[in-house]
């Protein structure tokens, strides 16, 4: 119960939960409507003292090990972590699922428990923004293809 003042208080109040009970996975969104900063699961990963994995697309869970694939510039990423960690995610993961009215009934009985926010002060505050300029894409190079990485790094980076 609180109002959020930066990224850093909303992760504190996240910790501050988790803290008080036994959990081996929290899942987040990768982006929030208030600062959108991409920064909570991360803040939230090192208060705890736990691994954070991001932006996530897939999980899978086996016994105490999550296998999570991540989404990298020009192909995907497959990851391997013990419990406990955090882990943002993104679609198709995290798609949104549309309630039936008997769920929204059912919803409305639970109870609801309200904390009291921890922490007072905001401990980051915007100094400028600028959009970066514009980049090129990554290029992949097989490691057994040296002949293409010095050709590349030769006409197209001009470093060599």
């Amino acid at each position: 119960n609180g109002a959020p003042k930066d990224a850093f208080f909303v992760a504190e109040q996240i910790a501050a939960i988790a803290k008080e009970g036994a959990y081996d996975v929290i899942l987040m969104g990768k982006e929030s409507i208030d600062y959108n900063g991409f920064q909570v699961h991360g803040m939230v990963g090192e208060l705890l003292g736990i691994p954070t994995v991001a932006p996530a697309m897939k999980l899978d869970m086996s016994g105490n090990t999550a296998t999570l694939e991540r989404e990298i510039e020009g192909g995907k990423e497959i990851v391997s972590v013990n419990t406990p960690f955090v882990a943002s995610c993104q679609q198709p993961m995290c798609e949104p699922r549309i309630p039936n009215m008997r769920g929204i009934m059912t919803a409305r009985t639970k109870p609801l428990k309200v904390v009291p926010a921890t922490g007072e002060a905001a401990r980051t505050q915007v100094a400028e923004f600028a959009l970066p300029p514009k980049k090129q894409g990554v290029k992949l190079i097989d490691a057994d293809n040296a002949g293409e990485l010095i050709k590349l790094l030769r006409n197209e980076a001009k470093v060599i």
